[in-house]
């Protein structure tokens, strides 16, 4: 037994019996998609390209202390959370509240359920921002305004930005405090030794540095000098007054000299006892006051860099290209949506026909139509 053939030229007469019907459902899918595409409002999209930069690069301290330089961050993690930050609701709520989305979208007043989710799914669904195929990110965002596109673009790529800094800038505030503190301390720790150095400067009359690399300061050597000069002047002076010559009055001077430059009660500052006596305490008050200048020194400039770094504002991204008002629109394609309208008008109505045709019986698939007497601009169905 032989197969049928079978052929979809056999159509042909199908669709020109039902000519009228056909054409009519063509003419009008043209009309009716040219008016609905005529209607439609062009939207633009604006594109914004930019790398992520390495976080460990735009850390202030990092910055202001070592000189580094900001590195591209190429890394997945890095592209990952761009994107992340991007397509959060913090993010999407941000530039809803500021662009006024909810006007503009038409969805109603802001704080009903029903109005935030349709500005939420709107938003999101202007918004495209992808990895694409050379490690930077794309950012796209459409409306009806190529301005107001571009606007909301850029926008988003600052807002990122931002948040992102953020991150690499989390517990500042603390260390700053940290620091705050540390230089605080160590100011009235400064304040106190000084003091306390100074008042034993006076009582003991040191006055030039006592250090383990100098430790015969000017005041020895001053000692050392006038005790053994006004001593030996003592000793010629009483020599001659025993030999019957020189002066009792000059031998009395010379022992009231000799006695102020030795005991603390002689009358002079600068004398033997007390250096003798103080010495070890002002060695020891001067290291420290040293020690307290060199951390206090160390400690303000770690907390003004710091202040510095954390009032400073290091983009932790690089914008290659920002958004621009697009010259031409991206949609709709006009001519593709009258074309497509009338092309699937056609084939559904060939569909019909035919479907219409097997159900009474009049189509044979091999390629022959029982023919039955009709008016020629009369419906098949009649």
């Amino acid at each position: 037994m032989s197969s049928r053939s079978y052929s979809l030229l056999g159509l042909w007469p199908v669709i020109h019996r039902w000519r009228n019907l056909v054409l009519t459902a063509v003419l009008l899918a043209l009309v009716v998609s040219a008016v609905v595409a005529w209607m439609l409002p062009n939207i633009y999209r604006s594109t914004a390209v930019f790398y992520p930069t390495n976080p460990e690069t735009t850390d202030p301290d990092r910055i202001v202390k070592e000189g580094g330089r900001l590195q591209l961050g190429g890394r997945a993690e890095d592209l990952d959370r761009i994107i992340t930050i991007g397509q959060s609701q913090p993010v999407a709520q941000l530039i809803v509240k500021r662009f006024n989305l909810y006007e503009r979208y038409g969805v109603g007043e802001p704080g009903t359920e029903k109005a935030d989710q349709a500005v939420l799914d709107k938003y999101n669904n202007n918004l495209n921002i992808v990895h694409n195929d050379r490690d930077a990110i794309e950012l796209t965002f459409q409306d009806r305004d190529k301005i107001q596109a571009a606007n909301i673009a850029n926008a988003l790529v600052q807002v990122i930005d931002s948040i992102n800094q953020r991150l690499t800038l989390e517990n500042r505030g603390s260390i700053i405090s940290l620091y705050e503190n540390q230089t605080q301390f160590l100011e009235k720790q400064y304040a106190q030794v000084r003091d306390s150095l100074q008042q034993a400067r006076k009582r003991y009359g040191i006055f030039g540095s006592l250090s383990s690399e100098n430790e015969t300061g000017y005041e020895s050597r001053y000692l050392a000098k006038e005790l053994a000069e006004t001593e030996t002047e003592l000793r010629r002076a009483e020599g001659e007054l025993a030999a019957g010559g020189g002066s009792a009055a000059r031998v009395a001077g010379l022992r009231r000299a000799f006695r102020g430059l030795t005991e603390s009660d002689g009358g002079n500052v600068i004398n033997l006892e007390s250096y003798v006596a103080g010495a070890d305490l002002v060695t020891t008050l001067y290291a420290r006051f040293e020690d307290i200048q060199k951390r206090l020194i160390t400690a303000r400039a770690t907390y003004e860099d710091a202040r510095l770094a954390i009032s400073s504002e290091i983009s932790s991204i690089y914008v290659v290209q920002k958004a621009y008002p697009a010259i031409r629109k991206a949609a709709p394609v006009r001519s593709l949506i009258v074309i497509s309208s009338v092309l699937i008008t056609f084939v559904l109505s060939v569909i019909f026909i035919t479907l219409l045709e097997l159900y009474r019986g009049n189509l044979n698939l091999g390629g022959t139509v029982k023919q039955e007497p009709q008016n020629a601009f009369a419906s098949p169905l009649n």
